[in-house]
C-alpha cells in the first residue's frame, strides 16, 4: 500500500530532521524538502490514475472536457500551494508562506472564472 510507504518516508524524514537539527540545522530543511518531493512522487502515480478515471467518465457523459481540465489544474495548484506553504512554515518563513497561500488562491479563482461563467449562464437560462 502506498500509504505505508508515505508514512515510512515521513517517519524516517522526521528522525533524520530531528538529528540534523541538533548537529547541522541548516540541512534540516533540505531533508524536509526531499521527503516532501518523495511523498509527492508516490502520490502522483495515484493521481494520474484518478485523472484517467475522470477523463473516462467525462467521455461517457456530456461533461465539457475543458471544465474537467480546469478542475484538475485547480486541484494541482491547491496541492502544490499547500506543499510550498508547508515548506515555508517549516523553514520559519510564515510571512512568505502566507503570500504563497494568497497567490495560490488568486490563481485558483482566476482559473475558475470560466466554470463560474458557465454556471451563471445555466442559471440565467433556467430562470424565466
Amino acid at each position: 500500500m502506498d500509504i505505508i510507504k508515505i508514512i515510512g518516508i515521513a517517519f524516517i524524514a522526521v528522525i533524520i530532521i530531528v538529528i540534523l537539527k541538533q548537529y547541522r540545522p541548516e540541512f534540516a530543511i533540505y531533508a524536509s524538502i526531499l521527503a516532501g518531493v518523495l511523498i509527492l512522487a508516490l502520490a502522483s502515480d495515484t493521481l494520474s490514475g484518478i485523472i484517467d478515471m475522470i477523463q473516462s467518465i467525462s467521455n461517457k457523459t456530456n461533461i465539457n472536457n475543458d471544465f474537467l481540465i480546469i478542475l484538475i489544474k485547480i486541484t494541482g495548484i491547491a496541492i502544490l500551494t499547500e506543499f510550498a506553504v508547508s515548506i515555508c512554515k517549516d523553514a520559519g518563513e510564515s510571512a512568505i508562506a502566507s503570500k504563497v497561500d494568497v497567490g495560490g488562491k488568486i490563481l485558483i479563482i482566476s482559473l475558475s472564472i470560466p466554470i463560474i461563467n458557465a454556471l451563471i449562464d445555466t442559471i440565467v437560462k433556467i430562470l424565466p
